[in-house]
């Protein structure tokens, strides 16, 4: 095998902790940390009580998972009361938003595949996990 191999080979497969993945400041109340492979983003949001409401839109589907605490995930105009375990899908061209109703942080996990370019940047701390 050659240097240049060798420098480029894959790493094996590494047990992660959310608590121990690097976050990203989006804005007050809101941050986020990603974990996923080649072609699927695992985005974990952690969103603040009295964080401020971004109705928003993407191209790409999202599903969203709620892990921790109490939300209102507002998808295409539709509000779902949402707790932990809750799921929904928020389709392509749809705008969505969540809104904290508890008094705890939310975690929430979106799932992305393929892997949207707004949130590959969040993959860089595991990139020799597939040699890239």
């Amino acid at each position: 095998m050659s240097a240049q191999e060798t420098s480029q080979a894959v790493q094996p497969p590494k047990l992660y902790n959310w608590n121990d993945i690097p976050r990203e400041f989006v804005r007050r109340g809101i941050e986020r940390a990603g974990l996923g492979g080649e072609n699927v983003v695992l985005q974990f949001g952690w969103v603040e009580p009295g964080a401020a409401l971004r109705p928003h839109q993407h191209d790409h589907e999202q599903i969203v998972l709620i892990l921790e605490g109490e939300c209102i995930y507002h998808v295409g105009g539709v509000p779902h009361q949402c707790t932990r375990g809750s799921f929904v899908r928020v389709p392509p061209h749809t705008e969505h938003y969540i809104e904290v109703t508890g008094t705890e942080t939310v975690l929430n996990l979106d799932i992305f595949a393929p892997v949207p370019e707004p949130y590959a940047h969040l993959l860089a701390h595991q990139k020799a996990e597939w040699g890239a």
